[in-house]
């Protein structure tokens, strides 16, 4: 195999397996709290999106991989986390923007990295030296997919959601 199908392979893994830990163990504690109680957790895998930013730090992947492409993950990540650690104080502090303010954050996120995936599909990011960068992709970014559509989930069932 060469790297780009080990990536790939990685990835594809990852979320296979985050996905069953979701349905086994996660979602069924989820069911048991408040629609707000639900989600912060779901939220609170988002906060080290900020970690993006190391795609900007001088020598820590292949200084060839596209600016533009390492700029738009890293800043699109923090702006993603800062909307995930707003969004918490809003549902610990009941604002009423609270849930709106999930709306944006999740769409925001989730827009963000299919916006990643089409970067790493178009630039062939696996093919450049990614250093310790490369669990990002094939480890926390899977989780972060899965999160996002958990967050989805209970958005979509918001009405017949324990509030």
């Amino acid at each position: 195999m060469d790297s780009t199908q080990i990536f790939w392979m990685q990835l594809l893994t990852s979320v296979v397996v985050f996905g069953i830990v979701a349905v086994w163990y996660v979602w069924p504690s989820l069911t048991k709290l408040s629609r707000n109680s639900a989600l912060i957790p779901l939220l609170f895998v988002h906060v080290p999106r900020y970690v993006g930013m190391t795609l900007l730090v001088a020598g820590m992947v292949d200084p060839k991989l596209s600016k533009e492409f390492r700029s738009s993950a890293a800043y699109g990540d923090l702006l993603e986390a800062a909307l995930a650690f707003a969004s918490i104080f809003g549902l610990r502090g009941n604002w009423r923007i609270a849930v709106p303010l999930v709306w944006v954050a999740n769409t925001w996120g989730f827009v963000d990295l299919l916006n990643g995936v089409r970067g790493v599909l178009q630039l062939n990011v696996p093919s450049f030296n990614l250093a310790t960068f490369w669990y990002v992709y094939t480890f926390y970014a899977p989780l972060v997919l899965v999160s996002h559509l958990m967050i989805f989930w209970i958005l979509i069932k918001s009405r017949s959601w324990k509030k």
